[in-house]
């Protein structure tokens, strides 16, 4: 394998049991792996159970790929479940520090009373609150010593990137998707979407074009374990948009600027655009997802156990 390239096989399994039959149901999933310049799908299949009424495979609103499932038939269960095949390529390097201080550009996303070139135009997008990311003055304060005045931009998002990293605990018990954004200030942990969401936060409150990017990340098993079928999880991290270098992603998770290891499927404004599984059913009673991920390298394609 070229060390400017990795190749994964990736198992994303989702498995409702409803309490009560289902009578009708509506689902978009977020699973295919979205093609750009660093990444390219190279093989895909999604299998349901039930077998759908119907099926619409296309894009959504932010370019991602979109499957629209219905369901018009009572069932007690839904199996959906992705089947996947990654390239990621290396990303171009450079210099963090050769980027136009902050100020500038958020200077370069306000209107000046001249149409904003196509990329400003529609970075603007991601600059404003979203179902999950409220912009409240708080969050500014939290980031003020890592926007101090001319700091370059992604300098000064990268300093956000080890601030939270520093100061949050990793503790999946500690919050939930609704989980308000205060309240993970305010107890200082939470998981990799809450970190997500609070960086957004504070990129957006700072006038700043910032979106989610909803993934996968190879983990690593401890040292002489095989890697565990179904241990993985979902990921998310955070793009900022740089007026000279573009789209740049940070993950505050884990402090580092994503590369080899990180698989993205999607973004958008916050998880609520690129939820991997979401829908609405007529019926169901109580129901909870068990969901299984795994995230293989090629080479390990029969060192794993489930």
């Amino acid at each position: 394998m070229s060390p400017n390239s990795a190749h994964y096989q990736i198992l994303h399994d989702t498995h409702y049991r409803y309490s009560a039959p289902v009578s009708l149901a509506q689902q978009l999933a977020h699973l295919w792996p979205r093609d750009c310049a660093w990444q390219r799908c190279t093989e895909r299949q999604l299998l349901v159970s039930p077998q759908p009424s119907r099926r619409q495979d296309g894009l959504d609103v932010y370019g991602n790929p979109l499957t629209r499932l219905a369901f018009e038939r009572p069932h007690d269960e839904l199996k959906v479940c992705a089947r996947l095949r990654v390239e990621v390529l290396a990303r171009p390097r450079f210099a963090l520090a050769d980027s136009p201080p902050w100020e500038q550009a958020c200077a370069a996303l306000g209107y000046s009373g001249q149409p904003l070139a196509a990329a400003l135009l529609e970075a603007t997008r991601y600059r404003f609150q979203s179902p999950y990311v409220h912009l409240k003055q708080v969050f500014g304060e939290f980031a003020a010593d890592c926007f101090v005045p001319g700091r370059p931009l992604l300098l000064a998002a990268a300093a956000l990137m080890q601030k939270i990293f520093a100061e949050f605990a990793f503790d999946a018990a500690a919050t939930q998707v609704a989980t308000p954004l205060l309240k993970v200030l305010e107890e200082r942990r939470g998981v990799c979407q809450d970190f997500a969401h609070l960086m957004l936060a504070c990129l957006r409150s700072r006038g700043l074009a910032a979106r989610y990017v909803s993934g996968y990340l190879l983990t690593q098993p401890p040292p002489g374990q095989p890697r565990l079928i179904g241990a993985d999880a979902s990921h998310a991290w955070v793009s900022v948009y740089c007026p000279r270098q573009g789209w740049v992603d940070f993950d505050p998770t884990n402090n580092l600027l994503p590369a080899l290891e990180h698989i993205t499927l999607g973004w958008g404004r916050d998880f609520a655009d690129v939820s991997p599984l979401r829908g609405v059913i007529l019926g169901g009673g109580s129901h909870d997802p068990e969901v299984s991920v795994t995230v293989l390298p090629l080479g390990e394609l029969h060192g794993a156990v489930g």
